[in-house]
């Protein structure tokens, strides 16, 4: 039976860790999303406008990326790069692999967006003297940015969600802190939902910001 009151003196005895706990799971979701978004623009450049060789690796690079489950890229983040030396803490190795995770994503969106704009465009930016740098901010990124978003909110809410794997190689992430506050209280049903109605609020905030993003971006009518 659902004892509120016994789960109230509970979160409050356990608020300190619970925050720390969600702390975590927002600097890692931030993190991951803000590196992943940026390399995955150089991957979707890389895919859009590279050479033959530059678009087969960056192909590689996604297609690999996407074909393998999150937790396989955590895992491997933490235990297999320790093998050739390069040796992460479980937070470094979570923000990695989320990164990595997202840049494949966001890459094939960007490259969506920019090949659905019309060449014309880029060489018109270039009779007019723009280099390629001029014409991606100026020109590209405007257009391919009001294309992407609504998908991209769906990516950053991935990553929010796909942090909760990151339990298994040690961060004390909400979820952890979650189980560990249980253990003590065995208010299983109380805190799982209170843990989901926390994500929701991190997601419901990307949501937002994603909407005021798309108003700024939006085309005048």
């Amino acid at each position: 039976m659902f004892d509120f009151s016994a789960f109230l003196d509970e979160l409050w005895t356990a608020r300190f860790v619970l925050l720390q706990g969600l702390g975590i799971t927002v600097a890692i979701s931030l993190m991951a999303i803000v590196a992943g978004s940026v390399l995955g623009v150089v991957v979707g450049l890389a895919l859009a406008y590279g050479g033959r060789a530059i678009r087969l690796v960056a192909r590689a690079y996604t297609d690999l990326v996407r074909g393998t489950p999150v937790l396989v890229l955590v895992l491997a983040s933490y235990y297999v790069l320790s093998t050739i030396g390069i040796n992460l803490g479980p937070f470094q190795a979570g923000v990695l692999a989320l990164s990595v995770f997202c840049s494949s994503h966001v890459g094939e969106l960007v490259r969506g967006a920019l090949q659905a704009i019309p060449h014309g465009q880029t060489e018109a930016a270039k009779a007019i003297g723009l280099t390629f740098g001029q014409t991606f901010v100026s020109v590209l990124l405007p257009q391919a940015l009001r294309q992407i978003l609504p998908t991209w909110v769906n990516t950053a809410a991935e990553m929010v969600k796909a942090s909760t794997l990151l339990s298994v190689i040690g961060v004390a992430e909400l979820l952890l802190r979650t189980q560990e506050v249980i253990s003590r209280s065995f208010l299983s049903l109380e805190f799982y939902f209170f843990a989901g109605l926390l994500y929701f609020v991190i997601n419901f905030g990307i949501e937002r910001f994603g909407k005021y993003v798309e108003r700024k971006v939006a085309v005048p009518r």
